[in-house]
């Protein structure tokens, strides 16, 4: 018998990083259908309730709560190990009197360690700024990892930044690399001439990654919450993030990501950009790269090319933007795969943990004449009514609000994501399944074992049904990840995955497969 229960936690606060990767180990009980560790802010409240996981918790936003969905002796395993895992023991024995001080505000932060010139913050969203606030009028560059922050306060706290001339990245900033030291969700690299400006998390990472892959590096990866370049927040982290990298010694390159900025942000970032005396390599996903390019600004055509630009120029070679294109060794493989589909078999169907990898992912498929349904549509693309049930092509994005509420992101837990894989597998009309894999900080510890036997079981429940299934992979990481991206890869290809080399080229497999089995 379902049911849900719940604790609370009176008067403690933890960031929410660390509780994301608690929520993801107490989803892992058997039994357990869903759980939140969350504070009682009024937002987390209204989320839990929709989530299906109690609405009488008799908690207020100084209090933590955990509540759990399933059956009930699941759901007593659960709170008891979240109660493990949020207690407050002391190292190895030892006392509360011998742990080392643990400051309890920025400001005696900065005062125990005055030499910090940065502050991260992860609180709930409504207390965001104001705790930003006090980081600046200390001095301190800021990253906002916390999201649901008012616009209204995105717009205060930037504005203060500007005026003190301190950099924010955030809200909801989820990537960053400062000084060799990756925050949030990021991938390990080598330290390098090249400096990433970016509105766009996963697509700072497979930029990163990718330079890394080639054998180049990253001096700063400063990330700037994705509403920076709205009409209302006007890109002030953006034009901040690019003056602190033109005066950068240790930047030669600089590479600005985004999804498709307001027009007149847009216009008023290529210009700052043009004013740089360093090489600049723009990404406005879906943006015409010749409608960017000019004036020592080089505009790419995906995330993987720019990454590409970026390097030739560090190397001084000739840089042209072109679009993605498949190998002839790659084409014979997807033709020959092609021909191994069942009558009825037509349809891609995308599931994406990384939101700006579904996003490139519909603009690619959809450059090559496939449109898709999606929960978070391209530019041309229809919504997907009921977010739960593909139809016809459909890409998701599984790490969109709908999908995560009550539920760790499927970065870091990929169990919702996993079956998601299942259900489209099982669709007789499926005919490629498309997905990513993303590693680093913030990232499942394991992210393949469970996707190669969800994977694994649905080839064969196609054969076993006279169907064939393929399934396109992109990886998104670097050998120095911990999860190691060589051995991951490995891992996909041995059930048979067609492991691409890039997001961009993954999506365009996929299309390609569904169009050859066309002719």
């Amino acid at each position: 018998m379902t049911t849900h229960r719940h604790r609370v936690f009176k008067n403690l606060y933890k960031d929410s990083v660390s509780l994301l990767a608690v929520s993801a180990k107490v989803t892992e009980v058997a039994g357990v259908d869903a759980a939140s560790i969350v504070m009682g802010t009024p937002t987390n409240l209204d989320n839990l309730a929709a989530a299906g996981l109690g609405t009488d918790f008799g908690a207020g936003p100084n209090d933590l709560i955990v509540a759990v969905r399933g059956a009930e002796e699941a759901c007593e395993t659960a709170l008891e190990l979240a109660d493990s895992l949020l207690a407050d023991n002391p190292a190895q024995g030892g006392s509360r009197d011998t742990e080392p001080h643990r400051p309890t505000s920025i400001s005696t932060a900065v005062a125990a360690d005055p030499a910090a010139n940065l502050a991260l913050i992860s609180v709930p969203g409504d207390y965001a700024a104001a705790e930003a606030l006090k980081a600046l009028n200390l001095g301190l560059h800021v990253m906002i990892f916390s999201d649901n922050v008012p616009v209204a306060h995105e717009l205060e706290v930037k504005q203060r930044a500007r005026a003190l001339g301190l950099m924010v990245m955030g809200p909801d900033c989820g990537t960053a690399i400062i000084n060799g030291v990756p925050l949030g969700f990021a991938n390990v690299v080598r330290r390098g001439p090249i400096g990433v400006v970016g509105a766009s998390g996963t697509g700072m990472q497979e930029i990163t990654s990718r330079i890394h892959q080639l054998g180049s590096g990253i001096s700063q990866a400063l990330g700037t919450g994705g509403h920076d370049l709205s009409a209302e927040i006007g890109g002030i982290s953006v034009l901040t993030g690019l003056r602190a990298l033109a005066e950068d010694d240790a930047t030669e390159v600089i590479v600005l990501v985004s999804k498709p900025p307001s027009g007149e942000v847009a216009a008023a970032v290529l210009a700052q950009a043009r004013s740089i005396a360093k090489p600049v390599v723009v990404i406005f996903l879906g943006a015409d790269p010749a409608s960017i390019s000019g004036d020592g600004v080089h505009g790419a055509h995906t995330l993987a090319g720019a990454a590409d630009i970026a390097v030739d120029l560090v190397n001084g070679r000739p840089v042209e933007p072109s679009p993605i294109t498949v190998k002839a060794g790659d084409a014979r493989v997807l033709a020959e795969t092609a021909r191994t589909f069942a009558p009825g078999q037509r349809y891609v169907r995308g599931v994406f943990a990384g939101g700006t990898f579904c996003f490139e992912a519909q603009l690619i498929c959809r450059s090559r004449g496939i449109a898709a349904y999606s929960n978070t549509p391209a530019k041309g693309n229809l919504p997907l009514q009921d977010v739960r049930s593909s139809r016809e092509h459909t890409i998701v994005d599984m790490g969109d609000d709908e999908f995560t509420q009550g539920r760790p992101h499927p970065m870091i837990d990929p169990t919702e994501r996993n079956e998601r894989l299942r259900q489209d597998a099982a669709d007789p009309e499926t005919a490629v399944l498309l997905l990513d894999v993303v590693l680093g900080y913030g990232a499942a510890d394991d992210p393949v074992s469970g996707l190669v036997e969800t994977l694994t079981k649905a080839k064969a429940d196609a054969e076993g049904e006279g169907r064939s299934l393929a399934v396109v992979a992109s990886v998104c990481g670097t050998d120095r990840d911990q999860q190691g991206r060589d051995g991951v890869v490995a891992a996909l290809r041995g059930v048979g995955v067609l492991v691409a080399e890039s997001n961009a080229e993954a999506a365009a497999w996929a299309a390609d497969l569904v169009l050859a089995s066309d002719r």
